[in-house]
């Protein structure tokens, strides 16, 4: 007798630039799950701890109770042994992760759960952030959220750095970075309008005589 075909799953994917509330939509459909009577486990990579430890957060202060994992292989070894119990299955900043989360998103859609995942889609440089884009193309739905513009008010899909930094990844919110319309985005500007490409100079040191 031939065994049954698992119904699959689906893939949910949330981005949009920062402060879009991806977090949040994030965290409403999980409790949303949870009203459903479904299990539910919740992941977000160990770089981002500005809020909570063991939480995933808003930027509006709403959270989910959330594991925090060093890599993919780290999220691998903590879901799977509790995989028969869990139906719905959550990762936040995902942008954050490597390209090994995408077969495995597939993977759990393929065994039947529901996979849900927020970040964003773009670096402050304006170019595809690690695995979302292709993670997009996989999904089965895709929320791309906007945010509002600091300059303008308007919709706003970019995420605008301020300062100097040229790393990929400078974990922050308020103060660090801004939404901004496309207008208004300057992937190379700070909010001085200064170029971030060039670090100033040190000021030169004036002998002192005696």
């Amino acid at each position: 007798m031939q065994q049954p075909i698992p119904i699959p799953g689906i893939l949910e994917v949330i981005t949009g630039p920062m402060f879009s509330g991806k977090s949040e939509e994030l965290i409403r459909r999980l409790k949303r799950a949870r009203i459903a009577r479904q299990r539910v486990a919740c992941f977000k990579p160990d770089i981002d701890l500005r809020y909570h430890r063991s939480s995933i957060a808003s930027h509006s202060s709403h959270t989910h109770e959330a594991s925090t994992i060093a890599n993919v292989e780290d999220l691998r070894e903590r879901l799977f042994p509790q995989l028969a119990e869990i139906e719905v299955i959550g990762i936040d900043e995902v942008q954050f992760l490597s390209p090994a989360v995408i077969p495995l998103a597939l993977e759990l859609v393929a065994l039947g759960k529901r996979v849900l995942m927020a970040g964003l889609d773009t670096t402050f440089s304006n170019e595809p952030f690690g695995p979302v884009p292709n993670l997009m193309a996989l999904a089965d739905k895709v929320t791309k959220l906007s945010a509002v513009c600091m300059v303008c008010g308007q919709a706003a899909i970019h995420t605008q750095r301020l300062g100097q930094s040229q790393e990929l990844v400078v974990v922050g919110a308020a103060g660090l970075y801004e939404a901004r319309c496309r207008t208004h985005f300057s992937p190379f500007t700070d909010e001085h309008g200064s170029e971030q490409l060039e670090l100033p100079a040190p000021p030169l040191q004036t002998p002192i005589t005696a």
